[in-house]
C-alpha cells in the first residue's frame, strides 16, 4: 500500500469529479470521482477545517499513520475499509475510496436489523481478537486523548479558534446542563471529562489491542459479502476493547433491536469466539469503559434529561466509580 508523492498524483486518473453534500459533523470535504470507470470517493482530511483532527492532535492524520504503518493492511477480512490510496500535502491528507454508500448503514433514526447489528459486534470482536496484545505499533492516538476528545478543553479551543463547527458549541452546553439534569453522574464525570488520569490508570491494567474509537452507525455498513464496512479511522490506537463497545452502546443508544445487556453478551460471546477468554479481566474493563462512555457522552445525554438512558450510564457509573 504505497502513499502517492501528491494529491494530484493520487488523483491522477480521476474523472466525473463532482462534490458531496456531506452530513458529517467534522469538516471533512468529500468528492465523487471515477477511476478506471469504477464509482470513488475523495475524503480530505485538513485540520484548518476539521475539529476532530485537532482534537486526536495526530500530525498528518490518524488514518495516515495506520496507513503508513500498515494497520490498514493487517485488518481481518471481515473488516471492509475501503481506502485503497492515500497522499499526504501541504498538511492536507486525501484519502481515496471504493464508493461504498450505497451499502452504509441509512441515515435515518430506524432501529438497526438485529442480524446486523449482531454482525457489527462479531467483526469488533474479530478485529480486536486480530490484534490482542500485539506488540505491533498501533499506538497512534492515546486514551487519553479519546476521553478529551468531547470534553470541556475542545469546545474551549474551538471557540477560542472561532471554530463555526456544531458539536463543540454543544459539548460546552452539555456539560453544565448535566450538572442540573443527573448532578450524581455529574459528580462522578465531569472531573474526568477534565481530567481522565484516574480512569486511564485504572484502566491500564487490562488487555489492550487496536481500537477504532468511533463505532458509530454513520461509520457502518454491510457489503454484498456481509463484512462490515468501517469507515473514519479519527481515534485509533491501542486501548481496551470494551471502550469500542461502550462507544458503540451509547452513541448508537436509540438505534439498538436489543437491550445493553443482551448486546454486552452477545460481543463477549464473539470474542471469546475468536479465541480471546475473558476471565477475569472482563468485569473490571466492562465497568471502566462503561464509566468512560459517560465521561465521553455525559454531555449529550444530558439534552434529553434524565429519562431512562441517562438513568442506565448513571448507574454504571457510580458502580465503577468505586475502582479508580
Amino acid at each position: 500500500m504505497v502513499e502517492a508523492g501528491s494529491i494530484a498524483e493520487l488523483l491522477a486518473s480521476a474523472t466525473d469529479v463532482t462534490t458531496i453534500d456531506s452530513a458529517g459533523k467534522s469538516g471533512a470535504r468529500l468528492e465523487r470521482v471515477s477511476i478506471g470507470g469504477e464509482p470513488h470517493v475523495v475524503k480530505y482530511l485538513d485540520p484548518s477545517t476539521d475539529w476532530t483532527m485537532r482534537a486526536a492532535g495526530v500530525d498528518g492524520s490518524a488514518t495516515l499513520e495506520l496507513w503508513r504503518r500498515g494497520i490498514l493492511a493487517r485488518l481481518p477480512a471481515s473488516i471492509n475499509q475501503p481506502i485503497v490510496g492515500i497522499a499526504h500535502e501541504d498538511g492536507v491528507t486525501a484519502l481515496l475510496m471504493r464508493d461504498v454508500g450505497d451499502w452504509l448503514v441509512p441515515v435515518a433514526g430506524d432501529v438497526v436489523p438485529l442480524d446486523q447489528h449482531l454482525r457489527f459486534l462479531d467483526h469488533m470482536a474479530d478485529m480486536h481478537a486480530t490484534f490482542w496484545q500485539t506488540s505491533d505499533d498501533i499506538d497512534v492516538v492515546s486514551n487519553r486523548t479519546r476521553y478529551l476528545e468531547l470534553s470541556p478543553h475542545t469546545a474551549e479551543r474551538e471557540a477560542a479558534l472561532g471554530s463555526t463547527h456544531h458539536v463543540p458549541p454543544l459539548i460546552g452546553q452539555g456539560w453544565p446542563l448535566l450538572a442540573e439534569v443527573a448532578p450524581t453522574a455529574a459528580a462522578i464525570v465531569s472531573p474526568l471529562a477534565i481530567d481522565p488520569t484516574p480512569l486511564v490508570d485504572a484502566l491500564s491494567g487490562t488487555p489492550e489491542t487496536l481500537v477504532h474509537g468511533n463505532w458509530k452507525l454513520d461509520n457502518l455498513g454491510s457489503d454484498p459479502d456481509l463484512n462490515t464496512i468501517l469507515l473514519d479511522w479519527e481515534l485509533p490506537g491501542r486501548g481496551p476493547a470494551l471502550s469500542d463497545l461502550a462507544w458503540y452502546l451509547s452513541i448508537n443508544c436509540r438505534r439498538l433491536p436489543q437491550s445493553k445487556e443482551d448486546a454486552i453478551d452477545a460481543y463477549r460471546e464473539a470474542l471469546e469466539r475468536h479465541g480471546i477468554g475473558t476471565e477475569p479481566w472482563w468485569s473490571r474493563q466492562l465497568r471502566l469503559c462503561l464509566l468512560g462512555a459517560l465521561v465521553q457522552f455525559g454531555w449529550e445525554k444530558a439534552f434529553a434529561g434524565y429519562d431512562d438512558e441517562l438513568a442506565w450510564w448513571e448507574r454504571h457509573a457510580v458502580e465503577a466509580a468505586e475502582l479508580l
